[in-house]
């Protein structure tokens, strides 16, 4: 098994097991994350950013479907499933537990480096989130 699939099974395992500190041992200390909510530098934001969904969502559960390595790099597709019965921070406000399930598609690159992810990128449709948490779209002066 190459060094970016451990690291992706033990990511996602501990994610699956929201152990926060298993997750961490899977970052470098200079890991940088990118996701839809902003930008994760360091162990500290990093747990601060993977506890505030393991928050909002306890049964959160992490499902890969498609795994591709080049180099130091890999990319995958995955979907999360959860309750939403926490308090979640969305774009421009607090979003009070609605008791929704969701199940979002996803996508991720990570640069993996002497064992230890470097970068992580995510991505996912903000708007398909939100509109299973039952959040509408207004449009300012309509």
């Amino acid at each position: 098994m190459s060094e970016q699939a451990e690291i992706e099974d033990a990511l996602v395992d501990a994610a699956n097991d929201h152990d926060l500190e298993a997750m961490m041992r899977c970052y470098s200390p200079q890991a940088v994350t990118v996701a839809p909510g902003g930008v994760a530098e360091g162990h500290d934001q990093i747990h601060s950013y993977y506890a505030h969904f393991f928050e909002a969502f306890p049964d959160l559960r992490v499902t890969v479907w498609s795994a591709v390595e080049e180099g130091d790099g890999i990319a995958h597709e995955w979907s999360i499933a959860a309750t939403h019965v926490g308090s979640f921070l969305a774009p421009g406000a607090v979003l009070p537990p609605t008791n929704r399930r969701i199940r979002i598609r996803a996508g991720s690159v990570r640069t993996v480096e002497g064992g230890l992810i470097l970068s992580h990128r995510i991505y996912y449709d903000q708007l398909e989130l939100l509109s299973q948490l039952g959040v509408g779209l207004a449009l300012e002066g309509h």
